[in-house]
């Protein structure tokens, strides 16, 4: 249920891109490897190797934050290393990623009412026994909706349910349009919107949240106090086919089966999540210590592929890396204003991205799971995703970058390195990048060499890459001095599984996640039209995703760097791996033919 993925890394190797320089038309795009969705062993599995330990590797190079509500996650890390638990999940869907109502919960939608019934299963409980109610269904927009929990994840989208602006604004204590026909202890609540929009029919939507929080485990905490109480770090509860046994803070979670949970009973007895780093992934995978992994690199791929106890699995990804422009602040309650920043000026943004020749990077480093991006849409979002054709991009180009910037009024003074101001004032640009492998470190010099080549004095934001925790919690104040341009990694859609690209809970002006604080009519006028009622019909919600693709190119406040391939390396001893949309258990289909690893 996250919107800020990871920043996509590279991987590992001893290549450095320093000195390299641009070669053959920069604006194709390679070929990429295509993987198996599903992986099974030749094997079925046994008892004797469901009653052992599944062991899941976190690649990350820090701690993970330990944040068990869903509604208040901002990194991939928590959502990894607590999914068994369910990550709260209300909805299941199909292969294309509709709602079905075969899950916790089932949907009802009303056009003319423009309401939506959901209806829980009446024997569901929280891991602790408690049951599932309809309070739990609301309970998650009090926490969204509310500044004082500082959550990342609320959609403006979602002031569509009437009442919400009032409750987001501190002007009512609750929300008027989610009701309760069987009354908050009942298996019912009924949202009431002005408008029912296309993107609710889908299970990863800005509209409704696609979960459930622990109303009763929680209730008494202020909102305020919720991240740091016992409730969730210590002693939290979970919807899903596993529960928590025990965690090391920042470093593993174990499961063990959940006797409440309300589908089929999973196969294995214990799960074992730990983070190891990525420069030791692939010698941990090398002595078999790991079934599978989260996060692998895409250099990482090429040690791994001949690893003969080990198959490869894997999906285009929902996520994009893209850079990021400061182009003005927020308030605290989320509203983005622009300014006459830094890097206000359009072409002094386009001059950078021209000067970045990202086909070498993914060359040299990517390993066919890695490629220039065109888009915001990512091509895993097949219908939505704009191609190459109409939209290029923005390829590598010296010569354009550098009569961009002097077109704008960048210019040297007599015997100076760099570019200054159009007004003849020094210009110091600050970049803010993420602590990595080698190639996170020399991919990113190659950018800061790159910028130096066109002319601009592009630094580290506080003179060095920053730790992952650290970057964020700057990227996510309101104001912020500290990085000019940044390369983060974000998820369209708030759910698991993401296939909904409406792109309000990134771009919008009054959501948090939209850290570089655009503000545009047009930006506003065409996320509104992905989800009026002309949109229900596809062809004219695809020709609306398409003129936000190219309108956000043209403006380059957000730029695309990476499409990527969400992958693993499976040992042959597991059964059941299913990365497919239409997977609603993904961790309860997993068994084990072997007490240890192949």
């Amino acid at each position: 249920m996250i919107n800020h993925k990871k920043w996509l890394t590279l991987g590992i190797a001893t290549l450095s891109l320093m000195g390299l320089t641009a070669c053959s038309n920069q604006a194709k795009v390679g070929k990429h490897v295509h993987f198996s969705e599903t992986y099974n062993a030749s094997k079925p599995a046994t008892k004797a190797g469901n009653d052992s330990t599944l062991h899941v590797a976190e690649i990350n190079d820090a701690p993970f934050a330990g944040m068990t509500l869903p509604t208040l996650q901002n990194n991939q890390e928590d959502a990894d290393v607590y999914s068994p638990g369910g990550e709260g999940a209300l909805f299941n869907q199909n292969k294309n990623h509709k709602i079905i109502n075969n899950g916790l919960g089932s949907l009802k939608l009303n056009k003319k009412k423009n309401t939506a019934l959901v209806t829980l299963r009446k024997n569901a409980k929280w891991s602790n026994g408690q049951k599932v109610t309809a309070k739990d269904i609301e309970f998650p927009y009090e926490i969204l909706a509310n500044p004082k929990s500082k959550s990342q994840l609320y959609s403006p989208d979602m002031s569509d349910i009437k009442g919400m602006n009032a409750y987001h604004n501190g002007k009512a204590k609750t929300i008027s349009g989610i009701t309760f026909p069987d009354g908050q202890k009942g298996n019912k609540a009924l949202f009431h919107f002005n408008q029912i929009t296309p993107a609710i029919e889908y299970a990863s939507n800005d509209f409704m949240w696609n979960g459930v929080e622990p109303y009763e485990h929680l209730k008494g905490i202020p909102i305020s106090k919720l991240p740091s109480s016992p409730q969730v770090r210590k002693h939290p509860v979970f919807i899903g086919p596993y529960k928590l046994k025990k965690q090391i803070d920042g470093e593993s979670t174990d499961w063990v089966p959940d006797k409440y949970y309300y589908g089929k009973k999973p196969h294995i007895k214990n799960i074992d999540i730990q983070v190891v780093s990525s420069s030791n992934t692939v010698a941990a995978l090398k002595s078999k210590k790991y079934d599978f992994t989260f996060g692998n690199s895409a250099s990482d791929y090429a040690h791994i592929k001949p690893l003969k106890d080990y198959s490869e699995v894997g999906r285009p990804n929902f996520s994009i890396a893209n850079f990021g422009f400061m182009v003005g602040k927020g308030n605290k309650s989320g509203h983005s204003t622009m300014t006459h920043s830094k890097m206000g000026n359009v072409n002094l943004r386009k001059a950078m991205l021209y000067a970045l020749n990202l086909n070498l990077v993914a060359k040299k480093f990517g390993n066919g799971l890695s490629y220039r991006a065109n888009s915001l849409v990512p091509p895993a979002f097949n219908k939505y995703h704009s191609s190459y054709n109409s939209t290029p991009g923005v390829p590598y180009n010296m010569a354009k970058a550098k009569k961009l910037l002097k077109d704008a009024g960048y210019t040297k003074k007599h015997g100076s390195k760099y570019v200054t101001k159009p007004n003849g004032k020094k210009l110091v640009i600050h970049y803010g990048a993420m602590q990595g492998n080698d190639i996170t470190k020399a991919t990113d010099d190659y950018f800061m060499q790159q910028w130096h080549k066109l002319g601009l004095d592009v630094k580290y934001a506080n003179g060095k890459p920053m730790e992952m925790n650290s970057f964020y919690s700057t990227l996510q104040k309101p104001v912020q001095h500290v990085m000019d341009v940044y390369i983060a990694s974000s998820t369209l859609g708030t759910q698991p599984n993401e296939a909904e690209p409406t792109q309000a809970d990134m771009y919008a002006p009054d959501d948090p996640g939209n850290s570089s604080h655009l503000n545009t009519k047009e930006n506003t006028k065409l996320y509104k039209e992905m989800n009026d009622k002309k949109s229900f019909n596809l062809k004219h919600r695809i020709k609306i995703f398409h003129k936000w693709q190219k309108y956000m190119n043209k403006i380059a406040v957000y730029a695309p760097e990476f499409y990527g391939i969400d992958w693993t390396a499976v040992n042959h001893r597991v059964t059941g791996f299913d990365y497919k949309a239409g997977n609603n258990d993904f961790w309860g289909n997993l068994g084990l033919n072997s007490t240890h690893l192949k």
